[in-house]
């Protein structure tokens, strides 16, 4: 098998293509010939020494990736609902940079026909994330207002979809002009390019009385004013800190990270209460346990996926050996959709 190992974290040339003896499945796993794996931001934080999941399951080495597609080579005991060659997706706490995975039985899923291995290995991660926020925390009513910032990345895309299978109307935040015309095309009301764009007056323009659901993974540099533009009984749902972090493949300065966590908002349950405002936040690496919710979530999912409800995610395709070039690309802040390292033999 080979798969990509980081040994300790670090810039891009810490993505090592290295090659091992195969793995074999447990009872009550699942062993996957991998034919593609999704790249998230989390990926690029790890390598960098910053995902503090890294260091909770294993620490370093590791392979990085949350999610993979391909075919089950081999199923362990006790496993009796797959055939060798079922096309699946899988998530996984780490691991996805592979070109042989196991897994266990239950965060497997099979695929639903007609679906190109490359674009479902984009599904889960984002999805799940997107899925979470929105129906496990958020609860949108139908009509509520949705403010969805990086709505042109896999997350925000996916969140701009299901908002507006909830029946919400969705306002999409992106960085570049090139990104208007996709967020648009899954259902967005309306873009706002701050690029362009001066982002809060045209917030409140599009909706003068706030938001009910802000939708952030930016961190200090949005935080406080997405919280200030919820309307009554809104809800502010953070799931990441992106803009704490280096964008040029280096280590970030440590001088910085305390700069930027000094700034970062603390919010007042006092105050929070007068306004009727909550502040909601998740790290899905922290949720495998629960794996009966996410079960159900990608059983969902899936399940909208082949009735045409939701979108496969829009992809820029790597070959494995070329992680580094899409991590890269994913940092460069300038990408639409999901990227994916392709696995071939």
């Amino acid at each position: 098998m080979r798969k990509v190992v980081i040994e300790r974290p670090g810039g891009y040339q810490r993505l090592r293509l290295v090659e091992q003896p195969d793995p074999r499945p447990a009872p009550g796993e699942v062993l996957i010939r991998v034919a593609a794996c999704g790249v998230n931001y989390a990926d690029c934080i790890t390598r960098m020494g910053l995902y503090s999941a890294a260091y909770r399951y294993g620490g370093y080495p590791l392979t990085p990736g949350f999610e993979v597609s391909g075919r089950v080579a081999e199923v362990g005991e006790g496993v009796g609902d797959l055939s060798i060659g079922t096309e699946v997706v899988a998530i996984t706490r780490f691991g996805g940079y592979t070109s042989h995975l196991v897994v266990p039985r239950q965060h497997v899923l099979q695929i639903p026909a007609g679906v190109p291995l490359e674009q479902a290995a984009g599904f889960p991660t984002v999805f799940l994330t997107a899925w979470f926020a929105l129906f496990e925390l958020a609860h949108p009513r139908p009509g509520a207002r949705l403010l969805v910032h990086s709505a042109a990345g896999g997350v925000g895309s996916a969140l701009v979809q299901l908002g507006r299978l909830a029946g919400a109307r969705v306002i999409g935040v992106v960085g570049a002009e090139h990104k208007i015309v996709p967020v648009l095309g899954l259902g967005a009301e309306a873009v706002i390019d701050k690029s362009r764009q001066e982002l809060w007056r045209e917030a409140e323009r599009l909706s003068p009385e706030g938001y009910d659901v802000v939708l952030d993974a930016n961190g200090v540099s949005t935080l406080m004013q997405s919280y200030r533009h919820l309307a009554p009984a809104g809800k502010l749902v953070v799931y990441g800190f992106a803009s704490m972090l280096p964008h040029n493949g280096r280590r970030p300065s440590r001088l910085r990270l305390l700069w930027d966590y000094w700034r970062t908002p603390r919010f007042d349950p006092l105050r929070m209460s007068n306004r009727n405002r909550s502040v909601l936040a998740f790290n899905l690496s922290f949720l495998f346990d629960r794996s009966g919710l996410l079960e159900d979530a990608m059983g969902e999912l899936l399940g909208w996926l082949a009735e045409g409800r939701i979108r496969l995610p829009q992809v820029t395709v790597y070959p494995l050996e070329e992680a580094a070039v899409a991590q890269r690309a994913l940092e460069s802040g300038q990408t639409v959709g999901k990227l994916i390292l392709s696995v071939r033999e």
